[in-house]
């Protein structure tokens, strides 16, 4: 994955003169509009077995993180992803229009620059939503075989317009793709698409437009999924590629061979080898 590293941080060097000043104005309208702190704070998981503090603009209520999370909010309809709507009381005026112009994990970009995340991956998860996901879907640690990123194949068609089982599909497709062949077209076209979805040029795709494009950008086979291990047991990889069976192959009907009636000069077979047949003249 050395390649999709270089595609990080060229692009992040590459792009810093639009989003650092971005970065500084919504800074600024987080301070004077809602106050301190202008940064959000939580512990998410970014890969296997890695955890760090994550950081992004604090665009709800102050205590919104004790009031709204997955120990506090009920699986409703199925739904193990905590998707707070946008229309939710516990966004702040500014925090919405951040949320609307897609800003909001800009901050995470330091995260990028030190390594712990990529520009294009899933996103970062809560440990307490991974525990509910797995109750249901015991592969939904697969999601994390690469590391997550600021936006990725879930945000070109909206967390809201998919099922839980629906967006994990995407999460893993993605993943096990980058792994199997690295694509730098693909995560290129997700970020181009984020942008202009974002915006508002371009309407978001659907679930099998976005599974489409992953599985031709990084080689269109069926995918594995990985199933979580079970305390202290091995690690369970279970294929999902289609089972081809071949054609069966012609019979040939051979003639019954009633008798020999000449051996070939060429064919010598010793005396005395059981199952040779004897010479004429010899006696049984």
């Amino acid at each position: 994955m050395k390649l999709k590293r270089a595609f990080d941080l060229v692009l992040v060097t590459l792009a810093a003169v639009a989003w650092v000043p971005t970065l500084l104005v919504s800074m600024l309208a987080v301070l004077v509009f809602a106050g301190r702190p202008v940064f959000y704070r939580s512990m998410r998981r970014v890969s296997p077995g890695r955890t760090i503090r994550l950081v992004k603009f604090r665009t709800m209520v102050k205590n919104a993180a004790e009031l709204v999370n997955r120990s506090t909010v009920p699986v409703d309809d199925n739904v193990r992803f905590l998707n707070i709507p946008p229309d939710s009381p516990l966004y702040t005026k500014v925090g919405r229009a951040l949320e609307r112009c897609g800003v909001t994990e800009l901050p995470q970009l330091l995260h990028v620059v030190r390594g712990e995340m990529s520009l294009i991956g899933n996103r970062p998860l809560p440990e307490n939503v991974i525990e509910c996901l797995v109750e249901e879907y015991p592969y939904a640690e697969g999601r994390f075989l690469t590391k997550a990123g600021l936006t990725g194949p879930t945000q070109l068609v909206g967390r809201a317009a998919l099922t839980d089982e629906e967006r994990l599909q995407l999460e893993i497709s993605y993943c096990k793709g980058s792994l199997r062949d690295y694509s730098l077209l693909l995560d290129f076209e997700i970020l181009l698409l984020t942008v202009l979805i974002a915006i508002g040029i371009k309407r978001p795709l659907t679930h099998a437009e976005v599974l489409a494009k992953v599985e031709k950008r990084t080689g269109g086979a069926p995918l594995d999924v990985v199933l979580a291990p079970p305390a202290g047991g091995p690690r369970i990889e279970v294929a999902t590629e289609p089972i081809v069976i071949a054609e069966p192959a012609p019979v040939v009907e051979v003639p019954e061979v009633t008798h020999v009636t000449e051996i070939a000069p060429s064919l010598h077979v010793p005396s005395g080898v059981a199952g040779a047949p004897q010479a004429a003249g010899q006696s049984g």
